[in-house]
This record gives structure tokens, sequence and C-alpha cells, in this order.
């Protein structure tokens, strides 16, 4: 049995991480630190029954409580974003080197149904040779949210660390590192004190992948729009486990992370139109990988230098 320390109850905190944690055979969730001082976090660091910590903080704090845990002799999980800048993640990456322990970010959404879908699509060519990738995750908020350090002019705020980090994570995953890049982030609200849309386009050999996320689209966007020689996929339903987790539901529920047939993608083909079914999403499987990864039973999922891949991408867009 895995003992994990949590440091961090806000919405990531609360909402993902504990309920995920305390779903997983072999976890316990052991002690749950609120960040509200050195102490409480020490405290946790020097406890020796926990081996695995997780860290659900505020961006900029990322690379020293991971460095301070690692040191520890803790393995870490690290909420997404991994860290602020490619030089914090690859200083953690040495230090997990150098401590023997397990590193890796939390990008959850590599277990949602409509990317798991696609992954599927992709492997039996269904859609031939892709030339066209594009994700968005839009949402509507046209006031100001008080005290949201997401929306704040902090290091590491804005959409672009937020939902870019995992849109960029799944392009990755699909297609490796794109040849170049170009992006325009940008803040569209009156009131915004960091960014909260974008657009990146990263060009691969006779492939474009366009990445957009904005928070004042009211109308309905696609999810995802993937063309190829032989056909196009479109989806545009939400994965449900988020929603599921913010209504208190347990991802131990059956029928977990299944989405409503009349929202599953349809796929365009010589045949016609066709609906394909939506595999269901299972954020736990992150935190299964931990826990084997953690007993040298598998290899992680998710490895700390595809994250690094993902804020140096990050970085890159901030300069276009």
């Amino acid at each position: 049995m895995t003992a994990v320390g949590l440091i961090g109850y806000g919405k990531a905190g609360r909402v993902f991480h504990a309920p995920l944690i305390e779903s997983v055979d072999g976890l316990r969730l052991h002690k749950i630190v609120q960040h509200r001082g050195d102490d409480e976090v020490n405290a946790m660091l020097a406890d020796e029954q926990i081996n695995l910590v997780v860290i659900a903080t505020p961006n900029d704090s990322h690379f020293d409580l991971g460095r301070r845990a690692l040191l520890a002799g803790k393995h870490v999980v690290v909420d997404k974003p991994f860290t602020v800048t490619s030089d914090e993640a690859r200083g953690l990456i040495d230090v997990a080197r150098e401590q023997k322990r397990i590193l890796t970010v939390f990008h959850n959404r590599r277990w949602e149904g409509d990317f798991l879908t696609i992954q599927r699509l992709l492997q039996q060519k269904a859609l031939g040779r892709v030339v066209s990738f594009e994700a968005r995750f839009d949402r509507f908020r046209n006031e100001a949210r008080p005290g949201a350090w997401r929306e704040s002019s902090r290091a590491g705020s804005g959409i672009l660390y937020d939902l870019g980090s995992h849109l960029i994570d799944q392009a990755l995953v699909l297609f490796g590192r794109p040849d170049r890049i170009n992006a325009d982030v940008r803040t569209e609200r009156d009131f915004g004190e960091s960014d909260d849309a974008f657009d990146i386009w990263m060009d691969y050999p006779r492939l474009k992948v366009s990445l957009r996320a904005g928070m004042l689209v009211r109308e309905r966007t696609p999810r995802f729009t993937v063309r190829g020689t032989e056909g196009t996929f479109v989806t545009h339903a939400i994965d449900p486990q988020e929603a599921a987790l913010m209504a208190g539901r347990s991802p131990r529920e059956r029928d977990w992370g299944n989405l409503p047939r009349d929202e599953w993608g349809t796929l365009f083909t010589d045949r016609g139109e066709e609906k394909v079914e939506t595999l269901p999403g299972r954020y736990q499987s992150f935190y299964e990988n931990v826990r084997d990864a953690i007993a040298g039973h598998a290899s992680l999922t998710v490895t700390p230098e595809q994250a690094l891949a993902t804020i140096e991408i990050i970085e890159m867009a901030s300069r276009a």
C-alpha cells in the first residue's frame, strides 16, 4: 500500500486528485496539507509513512515544492502544468534522477474518451493519412472571478498554461514534436490580467495542427476535428468525467466516463456519415500507472521529459 500526501486542496486537489487517489486500489490518501505554511509542508515531507507526494498548488510553487519533496525521498506527482519554465522542469528532472525517484505530471486528459477514440481511429488508419488536426477547449466567462489565481498576473497564470498544457500534451502524444510553431496568445476580456485566448499552429511534414481556446465563446464548437485522405472525424461533446467529479461522484461508480450515444462523434467517409462509439474515459488510469511504476511493475505513461516538452512549446508560443 502506497501512502500519499496531498499538498493543495483547492479545485485541483479537492475535485480531481483526492477522489482519484481514493478510487485506486493500492493507494491510500494519508494526509492533506493546504499549503498555508512551511511548517505543515515540512511535517508532511518528514512523515516516513508517506512515499508519494502530490502537488496541487498554484503553478509558480510547483518547482519549489517538487524539489523539496524529491530531496525528502518522496516520489512526486505534479499537477499540470509541470512548472512555469523549462529550466525549472529540467531542474526537477535532474533531482529526480539523482534521488532515483518517480516524477510525473497529471496530464489526465490523455484518458478522456474522445481522445482515446481518436487514438484508436488513427491506429486503425480509419481516416487515411491525417492532414489536419484541430483541438479546441472553449468556455464562456465574461465576469471576473475574485481571488482566482489562474486569472491573475502571477507567473504561470492564464489559459495557455491551464488549458493549453492539455491541448499541447495531446498533440505531442499523437504526432511528436513539430518542425515549427506559430501562435497568437492574447487577452480578450476587458478585466483580464492574464491571457484568456490563444491560437497555436504546429507544423509537421504534410500535417497542420491547430490548437485553440477562449473564454468568450458562447457557441458550441467542435472539441476535435481530424481530417485525412480517406475521411473526417468530428466530435463536439466534452468528456463527462470532470463534471462528474465536480458533482461529487466517485470514479468507482458503474458506467464512469461513459458518454451517451447521442453525443458520440461522427465519421465522414465515402460510406456516408456514421456515429463512432466514444470509448469510456478513465482518469484513474493515471494513478494506477503511478502506483505500478512505483512498484516497479510498469513504465511511466507520462514521463517528465514529455511534460518538459509541453512547457517548451508553451514558452515558444508565449514568444511568438
